[in-house]
Protein backbone atom coordinates (compact mmCIF):
# COMPACT_ATOMS: atom_id res chain seq x y z
CA UNK A 1 0.00 0.00 0.00
CA UNK A 2 2.84 2.55 0.90
CA UNK A 3 4.33 2.10 -2.85
CA UNK A 4 0.78 2.98 -4.34
CA UNK A 5 0.25 5.93 -2.29
CA UNK A 6 4.00 7.13 -3.17
CA UNK A 7 3.40 6.35 -7.07
CA UNK A 8 0.30 8.37 -6.55
CA UNK A 9 1.89 11.13 -5.00
CA UNK A 10 4.08 11.81 -7.85
CA UNK A 11 1.64 11.11 -10.57
CA UNK A 12 0.42 14.41 -8.73
CA UNK A 13 3.78 16.26 -8.56
CA UNK A 14 3.92 15.32 -12.36
CA UNK A 15 1.00 16.80 -13.52
CA UNK A 16 1.01 20.00 -11.07
CA UNK A 17 4.34 20.54 -12.85
CA UNK A 18 2.16 20.10 -16.29
CA UNK A 19 -0.04 22.36 -14.88
CA UNK A 20 2.05 25.09 -14.16
CA UNK A 21 3.99 24.82 -17.61
CA UNK A 22 0.68 24.86 -19.02
CA UNK A 23 -0.38 28.20 -17.36
CA UNK A 24 2.69 29.87 -18.00
CA UNK A 25 2.53 28.99 -21.97
CA UNK A 26 -0.61 30.55 -22.04
CA UNK A 27 0.65 33.46 -20.08
CA UNK A 28 3.46 33.71 -22.52
CA UNK A 29 1.48 33.20 -26.23
CA UNK A 30 -0.82 36.05 -24.89
CA UNK A 31 2.04 37.92 -23.94
CA UNK A 32 3.42 37.56 -27.19
CA UNK A 33 -0.04 38.29 -29.09
CA UNK A 34 -0.10 41.15 -26.96
CA UNK A 35 3.22 42.91 -26.92
CA UNK A 36 3.05 42.77 -30.86
CA UNK A 37 -0.34 44.14 -30.63
CA UNK A 38 0.77 46.86 -28.30
CA UNK A 39 3.64 47.81 -30.89
CA UNK A 40 1.36 47.94 -34.12
CA UNK A 41 -1.53 50.03 -32.34
CA UNK A 42 1.08 52.08 -30.51
CA UNK A 43 -0.89 50.80 -27.09
CA UNK A 44 1.24 52.05 -24.40
CA UNK A 45 -0.82 51.18 -21.78
CA UNK A 46 -0.99 47.38 -23.52
CA UNK A 47 2.59 47.73 -23.66
CA UNK A 48 2.65 48.10 -20.21
CA UNK A 49 0.39 45.56 -19.66
CA UNK A 50 2.88 43.26 -21.30
CA UNK A 51 5.41 44.16 -19.01
CA UNK A 52 3.45 43.62 -15.87
CA UNK A 53 2.69 40.65 -16.36
CA UNK A 54 6.22 38.96 -17.23
CA UNK A 55 6.35 39.38 -13.08
CA UNK A 56 3.85 36.74 -13.05
CA UNK A 57 5.46 34.71 -15.28
CA UNK A 58 8.89 34.74 -13.49
CA UNK A 59 7.14 34.11 -10.17
CA UNK A 60 5.33 30.91 -12.38
CA UNK A 61 9.03 29.62 -13.47
CA UNK A 62 10.39 30.08 -10.15
CA UNK A 63 7.03 28.15 -8.49
CA UNK A 64 8.03 25.23 -11.34
CA UNK A 65 11.84 24.88 -10.83
CA UNK A 66 11.06 24.80 -6.90
CA UNK A 67 8.35 22.14 -7.43
CA UNK A 68 10.40 20.20 -9.85
CA UNK A 69 13.37 20.44 -6.89
CA UNK A 70 11.62 19.35 -4.33
CA UNK A 71 9.77 16.18 -6.05
CA UNK A 72 13.62 15.53 -6.92
CA UNK A 73 14.12 15.23 -3.40
CA UNK A 74 11.14 13.26 -2.17
CA UNK A 75 10.39 10.79 -5.45
CA UNK A 76 14.19 10.20 -6.33
CA UNK A 77 12.75 10.11 -9.66
CA UNK A 78 14.70 7.73 -12.21
CA UNK A 79 15.39 7.93 -16.50
CA UNK A 80 11.89 8.77 -17.70
CA UNK A 81 10.42 10.19 -14.81
CA UNK A 82 13.45 12.57 -14.14
CA UNK A 83 13.79 13.63 -17.93
CA UNK A 84 9.92 14.69 -17.90
CA UNK A 85 10.72 17.02 -14.54
CA UNK A 86 13.52 17.68 -16.17
CA UNK A 87 11.85 19.00 -19.27
CA UNK A 88 9.30 20.92 -17.43
CA UNK A 89 11.87 22.93 -15.89
CA UNK A 90 13.69 23.59 -19.42
CA UNK A 91 10.14 24.73 -20.95
CA UNK A 92 9.68 26.85 -18.61
CA UNK A 93 12.91 28.38 -18.75
CA UNK A 94 12.27 28.76 -22.68
CA UNK A 95 8.94 30.40 -22.11
CA UNK A 96 10.64 33.03 -19.53
CA UNK A 97 12.73 34.12 -22.19
CA UNK A 98 9.64 34.12 -24.21
CA UNK A 99 7.80 36.57 -21.72
CA UNK A 100 11.24 38.60 -21.53
CA UNK A 101 11.62 39.44 -25.24
CA UNK A 102 7.78 40.24 -25.09
CA UNK A 103 8.35 42.57 -22.03
CA UNK A 104 11.11 44.42 -24.07
CA UNK A 105 9.03 44.96 -26.66
CA UNK A 106 6.23 46.45 -24.35
CA UNK A 107 8.38 48.72 -23.05
CA UNK A 108 9.37 49.69 -26.65
CA UNK A 109 6.35 50.78 -27.57
CA UNK A 110 6.30 54.29 -25.71
CA UNK A 111 9.35 54.89 -27.30
CA UNK A 112 8.13 54.78 -30.86
CA UNK A 113 7.54 57.97 -32.87
CA UNK A 114 3.80 58.30 -33.35
CA UNK A 115 4.34 58.93 -37.02
CA UNK A 116 6.09 56.06 -38.08
CA UNK A 117 3.51 53.26 -39.78
CA UNK A 118 5.44 51.54 -42.18
CA UNK A 119 2.75 49.07 -43.45
CA UNK A 120 4.65 46.70 -44.89
CA UNK A 121 6.83 46.27 -41.71
CA UNK A 122 3.84 45.38 -39.42
CA UNK A 123 2.55 42.95 -41.92
CA UNK A 124 5.55 40.96 -41.85
CA UNK A 125 5.93 41.11 -38.18
CA UNK A 126 2.07 39.91 -37.90
CA UNK A 127 3.16 37.16 -39.80
CA UNK A 128 5.90 36.19 -37.78
CA UNK A 129 4.21 36.16 -34.61
CA UNK A 130 2.14 33.97 -35.82
CA UNK A 131 4.74 31.85 -36.84
CA UNK A 132 6.12 32.63 -33.41
CA UNK A 133 2.40 31.44 -31.90
CA UNK A 134 2.18 28.27 -33.76
CA UNK A 135 5.95 26.90 -32.95
CA UNK A 136 5.08 27.66 -28.83
CA UNK A 137 1.67 26.05 -29.54
CA UNK A 138 3.25 23.04 -31.22
CA UNK A 139 5.87 22.87 -28.51
CA UNK A 140 2.88 23.33 -25.85
CA UNK A 141 0.71 20.22 -27.10
CA UNK A 142 3.79 17.97 -27.72
CA UNK A 143 5.18 18.72 -24.08
CA UNK A 144 1.02 18.19 -22.63
CA UNK A 145 0.99 14.92 -24.85
CA UNK A 146 4.69 14.05 -23.78
CA UNK A 147 5.26 13.45 -27.54
CA UNK A 148 8.83 13.65 -28.14
CA UNK A 149 8.08 13.62 -31.72
CA UNK A 150 6.81 17.24 -32.27
CA UNK A 151 9.19 18.40 -29.74
CA UNK A 152 12.13 17.01 -31.50
CA UNK A 153 10.64 18.49 -34.88
CA UNK A 154 11.36 22.04 -33.44
CA UNK A 155 14.85 21.59 -31.52
CA UNK A 156 16.11 20.66 -35.30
Amino acid sequence: MGSEHTVKAFDSDLQELTRLVAEMGGIAERMIVDSVDALIRRDVALGQRVVTTDGELDALQKRIEERAVLTIARRQPMAVDLREIVGAMRVATDLERIGDLAKNMGKRVAALETDFHPLKLFRGLEHMTDLVQQQVKSVLDAYAAHGHDGAKYLTT
